[in-house]
């Protein structure tokens, strides 16, 4: 990218801001794999302090009872949903931004940026008013029997700061696009600590119980809101600039977001279907109890799907500014280097969890409501580890195919491991063949594994196809041109 393309922004006033503006792009737009690395830094240790927040949430909860922490987990697929809605446009709007900034098409970087934010705001009053009418039937329909009460309690809070959810994730998405994460660090473990310590004010110094997590919960994603509009706004230091003058309603850039992010959006929804199918097959098998297992469970796996998380959302930003820029080798390069290091990550994760699941369990065990399922929870988690090595070759390629705009290759991959590999192995092991709960885990597992080695190769295909095009045409058209693009 030029330095006249970079200084074209009409905020920046000192040669410091200059740098601080172009120093993202500059690391969007270079080495692949330093790239990767750079972007996805700062983004995992704001997943992490999110992680240890969820982590928190999960034992005060767990202090009130294995019933409430089962509410919770009743509610958890409605809530990623809720959460895949944000992700998944957010998803969305890292694509079409990063692809113009790597066309060096600033005007059309905040036109998408823009739109992405106007897409956010419409849909959040659409839904937050379905889920708060809706919410009673949904928790009982779930399977929720004599947990509903705190189910309903807690889901009403949470959903009712649906604004602050959505709208945070297309900020986060905005400031991924353009390399600048070590910001998106910054407010989310701002926004974790906030959390941490509402928690107990709001749940037991306030005697609020579960009410008081879901309102520690809205009041630290308003406070991320706050956080990032300062800097878009106010400070006005980022490359991409949020200006409702900037912004001119095009239909194809609306498309060019929802080419991705609906696509990305169902792919939270189909694991939220997953979800809601595991937890039934649960309560048949096993009870409730079996359900709160789970939940406390898949709470720490979440920690140790950190380092993929964060590689794969900046293996979307790094293959969104190659493709732009037709630099298709790049894809290849990030792609490899990408599920190279997570596999390696992987083996150490599992190897690590096994020997400290004893340990880790302990933490949602610790009150005398919840003692009795530190034994179930151990063995999930000893479980788990199995998939551990297989996550990055499936979560990097989905990286590549929404970076790319190919949002519906991610799709159609989730669709096979949520709702075709993960529920048959989940019947076959843990219903057909009687191995109930035990057996629901390793349907989880194998599942995932067989989903994660379909993606691998798709996105193999797909670059190899991608190559040979830029190889046989001196200037090959990609499925959506840069010049069309803002």
């Amino acid at each position: 990218m030029t330095e006249t393309t970079i200084t074209s922004n009409p905020d920046p006033k000192t040669a410091d801001h200059q740098r601080m503006i172009t120093e993202g792009v500059a690391v969007l737009t270079g080495d692949p794999k330093k790239a990767i690395l750079m972007i996805a830094g700062p983004i995992m240790v704001a997943m992490l302090f999110q992680a240890v927040y969820n982590l928190a949430d999960a034992v005060w909860v767990a202090g009130l009872g294995d019933d409430a922490l089962a509410a919770v987990g009743f509610i958890t697929p409605i809530f990623m949903i809720l959460v895949g809605l944000g992700s998944g446009l957010g998803a969305g709007v890292t694509s079409a931004v990063s692809r113009r900034i790597g066309a060096e098409n600033k005007a059309g970087a905040d036109n998408a940026a823009m739109h992405g934010i106007a897409i956010i705001l419409i849909l959040s009053v659409v839904v937050t008013l379905a889920l708060l009418l809706f919410i009673e039937p949904l928790v009982l329909a779930l399977g929720a029997g004599e947990t509903a009460g705190y189910a309903i309690e807690y889901g009403r809070i949470i959903f009712a700061g649906t604004i602050f959810i959505l709208f945070a994730d297309v900020l986060y998405a905005v400031f991924t696009a353009e390399g600048n994460t070590r910001r998106t660090m910054y407010a989310c473990a701002g926004s974790a600590v906030l959390n941490m310590v509402l928690d107990p004010i709001l749940i037991y110094g306030a005697g609020m119980g579960i009410a008081g997590a879901a309102w520690a919960t809205l009041i630290s994603m308003a406070f991320v809101c706050v956080i990032l509009l300062y800097w878009l706004l106010v400070k006005k230091d980022t490359y991409v600039s949020i200006e409702w003058q900037r912004f001119s309603p095009e239909r194809h850039t609306t498309m060019d977001i929802f080419a991705v992010g609906i696509p990305a959006s169902l792919e939270f929804v189909l694991m939220s279907v997953a979800g809601i199918i595991i937890n039934g097959t649960l309560v048949h098998l096993a009870g409730s109890n079996a359900v709160a297992v789970y939940t406390g469970g898949w709470r720490i796996v979440f920690f140790a799907l950190i380092p993929f998380i964060a590689m794969s959302i900046a293996v979307v930003s790094v293959s969104g500014a190659a493709y732009g820029a037709r630099k298709y080798d790049r894809l290849r390069v990030a792609h490899a280097f990408a599920v190279r290091s997570g596999i390696l990550i992987g083996l150490g994760l599992s190897l690590l969890t096994w020997f400290l699941a004893p340990f880790i369990s302990w933490i949602f065990t610790y009150s005398a409501g919840s003692a009795h399922l530190a034994g179930g929870i151990t063995a999930f988690l000893m479980t788990m580890c199995f998939f551990y090595p297989f996550i990055a070759p499936g979560m990097m390629s989905a990286g590549v195919f929404e970076g790319t705009g190919k949002g519906l290759f991610a799709l159609a991959v989730e669709f096979l491991r949520n709702l075709v590999f993960i529920v048959l192995a989940v019947w076959v092991l843990g219903v057909a063949l009687g191995f109930g709960e035990v057996g629901v885990w390793w349907g989880i597992v194998t599942g995932n594994i067989l989903g994660s080695i379909v993606g691998y190769l798709w996105a193999r295909v797909y670059l190899s196809r991608l190559i040979r095009q830029r190889a046989g045409h001196s200037t090959p058209a990609p499925v959506q041109r840069p010049d069309h693009e803002g």
